[in-house]
């Protein structure tokens, strides 16, 4: 583990190549899954709140998910995510575009409908986070449908930490993000 102020980094995320491949996997992690995305407290009040502007993107089956089960569900083992259709598949605020999945709420986004991006734990996807109530633990997530974009990732040489540094720096700031990239340079 590398620790950045508060955060904990697991070494893999920057070991390890990664760069989403979508016109393989076909955003396939929107889909597949055993809960909806992870999501913080603060998160479940941004879905109810941005609902109403994100309902137009959405599938029928979306809509219809979220409003017999509500904007954000407790899954089994007692954490807050996203809703699902039919249970416990795909996110109910996915949508299509040419066979691939994408957000509804990151449409909204785009639109300038919203000014919220989406879940963070989507956003920062691999990497999951534990948080503790003095510091955070990032870890990077394998999954086997992801084995395109470890492939597109070395091809391009892309640590896991600069794909996802747009979404770092949202979560923990530019200062942050400058401290991760000085304490990797001398590891």
């Amino acid at each position: 583990m590398i620790e950045v102020g508060n955060v904990l980094v697991h070494e893999d995320i920057i070991k390890n190549d990664f760069v989403c491949n979508l016109t393989k996997c076909k955003g396939i992690c929107c889909i597949e899954g055993d809960a909806g995305a992870p999501l913080l407290e603060r998160e479940t009040a941004i879905l109810r709140e941005i609902y109403p502007k994100v309902k137009p993107y959405m599938t029928e089956a979306g809509i219809q998910a979220i409003e017999e089960q509500g904007t954000h569900v407790i899954d089994a083992d007692g954490d807050l995510t996203t809703t699902c259709v039919d249970g416990n598949k795909e996110c109910a605020y996915v949508t299509w575009e040419n066979g691939i999945t994408k957000c509804a709420i990151e449409k909204a986004y785009e639109q300038g409908e919203v000014d919220w991006k989406k879940p963070i734990s989507c956003h920062l996807y691999p990497i999951r986070t534990t948080h503790y109530p003095e510091f955070d633990v990032l870890h990077y997530d394998r999954w086997h449908i992801c084995h395109d974009a470890c492939t597109f990732g070395k091809e391009l040489g892309v640590p896991v930490y600069k794909f996802l540094k747009d979404p770092l720096i949202r979560e923990y700031g530019e200062d942050w993000y400058k401290q991760l990239e000085l304490v990797v340079a001398t590891v």
